[in-house]
């Protein structure tokens, strides 16, 4: 079975991604046309995947069944558990190519990523001033106000 064997002969055309099933990549593809057929009945929030709503609906509910076996905390995706549980065992499976630094989250590493870069996308929108990073910006913008980001990024 191509889900133990790690077998994913079914590649996207426009971002490389592979998929181990024919249905999953066809799925994917939403994320490139922007087709969201998926709708919340609570917020209107549109999804490409029937999962994503799946897993958004429990922001509403609160539900949490994804559980840390070792100090019990409650997660609403399995993802977010899966990240978590690095955290008391340390792993940092993300690495950088350029100087080896480790992560244990893949946006992390995508972050960290920018100080080799340069790059800055986060701007504000008063002085035009770029950051690397979004918790700098609202740093910044707090300068041009009386204490409130929002308005400015």
């Amino acid at each position: 079975m191509r889900v133990h064997s790690g077998e994913r002969p079914f590649t996207c055309n426009v971002c490389n991604k592979q998929f181990a099933h024919s249905y999953t990549l066809q799925s994917h593809m939403k994320v490139h046309t922007g087709e969201k057929p998926f709708q919340c009945e609570i917020c209107t929030q549109r999804f490409s995947i029937k999962g994503s709503l799946k897993s958004h609906i429990r922001v509403h509910t609160g539900e949490k069944p994804f559980e840390c076996e070792i100090c019990s905390k409650g997660f609403s995706e399995r993802s977010k558990l899966a990240e978590h549980v690095r955290v008391h065992t340390g792993e940092k499976p993300f690495e950088c190519e350029i100087c080896s630094k480790g992560f244990s989250e893949r946006s992390k590493l995508a972050e960290h990523v920018r100080v080799h870069t340069g790059e800055k996308p986060f701007t504000c929108k008063i002085c035009t001033k770029h950051y690397s990073y979004s918790s700098n910006l609202r740093a910044h913008v707090k300068t041009h106000t009386s204490g409130t980001a929002d308005s400015a990024i």
